[in-house]
């Protein structure tokens, strides 16, 4: 008997695996929404530094996540965006990638009072089927009852390289060495974190992207929808 077409996929690994192109690239292919959490926190830490927070104040920016409105919709613009990021209204997408919220997203995205006040939102909005989820506890915390979940994994070198790429192809001077000391930095903050650490949900499916391109991770992913 042919399984059906899983509704809810989890995509879950660190920073510059991957996950994103991969989420993207299978939500077209099937017909469903592409949603990227991470974009999230990255709204919520670009709200505080915009208005002057100390993004260590933890009670004062967990009571931003609470009351901010953050909305994540199809894109609307055709300069390499995979969703609009919206607050208040705003189009905040490239906004949420600048240099300064790269530096800090990984303090605001460890506060207990943030995730809970983003993870219920990202669960309603699972909940209701034909998503694909990226983020870094989807399986684990958002939605462990995925019909499929997938670890996205690469080396803190290649995903350095990766994110060194993509800030030069946008006219950036990036420093690869200082890009690279950041990738290990986040990956220490997002696997030691007391709230939702990062790690595989015991039921993930386990891919080593430095050893497949992104159209071998495609594939196999593709076919474990079949």
């Amino acid at each position: 008997m042919t399984k059906p077409t899983p509704s809810i996929i989890a995509i879950d690994g660190p920073a510059a695996s991957g996950k994103s192109t991969l989420g993207h690239r299978l939500a077209d292919e099937l017909g469903y929404l592409f949603f990227d959490t991470g974009v999230m926190y990255r709204a919520v830490t670009w709200l505080a530094l915009q208005r002057g927070v100390d993004v260590n104040d933890e009670a004062t920016v967990t009571r931003l996540a609470e009351t901010a409105q953050i909305d994540v919709a199809p894109s609307s613009k055709d300069d390499g965006r995979a969703c609009d990021v919206l607050a208040d209204g705003v189009d905040i997408t490239w906004e949420t990638r600048r240099h300064e919220v790269d530096a800090n997203v990984s303090v605001v995205s460890a506060y207990a009072g943030v995730r809970q006040a983003l993870s219920a939102q990202q669960r309603r909005i699972g909940l209701r089927g034909k998503v694909v989820m990226v983020g870094r506890d989807i399986g684990t915390v958002v939605l462990p009852e995925a019909d499929l979940k997938v670890y996205l994994d690469a080396s803190a070198e290649e995903r350095a390289k990766r994110r060194y790429d993509e800030v030069r192809a946008r006219g950036g001077n990036p420093d690869y060495q200082e890009i690279l000391d950041k990738v290990i930095q986040r990956d220490h903050i997002d696997s030691t974190r007391a709230v939702a650490p990062l790690r595989p949900a015991e039921d993930a499916v386990l891919l080593d992207s430095d050893k497949l391109d992104a159209d071998e991770v495609f594939e196999r992913v593709k076919n474990l929808c079949k």
